[in-house]
């Protein structure tokens, strides 16, 4: 691996990296920009060929040699003086090493054609604030949940912040963006999948929820929640709260609720793993 030094913070191979925060809210046309060691240890160990570059505060190049070892020989790695790595990123970036990826293409019905027999898949709906969308993942990727669906008023999972919180998840797992709601649960049932949907007025207790075989489990928006057109087609859900109380942060619902479901799913996998004796 070869490491560029930079030495000017206006030396143009830096472009991608410039005014972090400003680009963060214009969008960068298909790129995302990953920072830390924790989540780019995440980025280099599941999406390495992703990675288009890398950029490094040069004094803390040896204590990240390690990480680096598991970049791509061909990935160019820049290195550069605290000062003009913060000039260049637009404030004073503590972390010290960013890196510019590029989004995963991801076919939806391809993604859920190869999911195994008893997959566990979560499905967004309109869930528009970063910190959520982070925790989500963070919690999807921790239960061990397959792929992770959004409808088009969801926002950018591959947003600097949502990677963050997520702790790079959103790096790591297979995630499907676009269409409505409402063919997201068509493409779900189509697949096979059985639907459950989260809400304060579900029709059934997570305590008492039976599942199997392929399972989806929808989360939408605080406040609004998901919408009736959703509510209607699929069995409803609520978690069991003291009186006066009727729902959480969705994040924290996500963790419960994935918790439940990935233990009855390891239950399952276990019995059927154990063999009767032969007669």
């Amino acid at each position: 691996m070869a490491i560029i030094s930079i030495q000017t913070a206006d030396d143009p191979r830096l472009e991608p990296y410039r005014q972090v925060r400003e680009r963060d809210l214009v969008g960068r046309d298909g790129l995302f920009i990953a920072e830390g060691r924790v989540v780019l240890e995440k980025l280099i160990g599941a999406r390495p060929d992703r990675i288009d570059s890398l950029l490094v505060a040069a004094h803390r190049l040896e204590s990240l040699a390690d990480l680096l070892a598991g970049v791509p020989e061909a990935t160019p790695v820049y290195a550069a003086s605290q000062a003009a790595m913060d000039q260049v990123v637009g404030f004073p970036i503590h972390r010290g090493i960013l890196a510019v990826g590029r989004k995963p293409q991801v076919d939806l019905a391809r993604l859920l054609a190869d999911l195994p027999a008893d997959a566990l898949v979560v499905g967004l709906v309109g869930i528009a604030n970063h910190d959520n969308m982070g925790g989500i993942l963070r919690n999807a990727a921790a239960f061990g949940v397959d792929a992770v669906l959004m409808d088009s008023g969801c926002c950018d999972p591959f947003y600097r912040k949502a990677i963050r919180v997520s702790v790079g998840a959103a790096l790591t797992l297979p995630i499907a963006v676009g269409g409505t709601a409402e063919a997201l649960v068509e493409t779900l049932q189509a697949a096979g999948f059985e639907i459950h949907a989260l809400s304060p007025a579900g029709s059934v207790s997570l305590d008492e929820l039976a599942v199997g075989g392929r399972t989806a489990i929808l989360f939408g928006a605080e406040g609004p929640g998901l919408p009736a057109t959703i509510l209607d087609r699929v069995q409803t859900v609520r978690i069991a709260m003291a009186g006066g109380f009727d729902s959480l942060n969705v994040a924290t619902t996500s963790g419960i609720v994935l918790h439940r479901l990935s233990r009855s799913r390891r239950v399952r996998q276990t019995r059927s793993s154990v063999r009767p004796p032969p007669s």
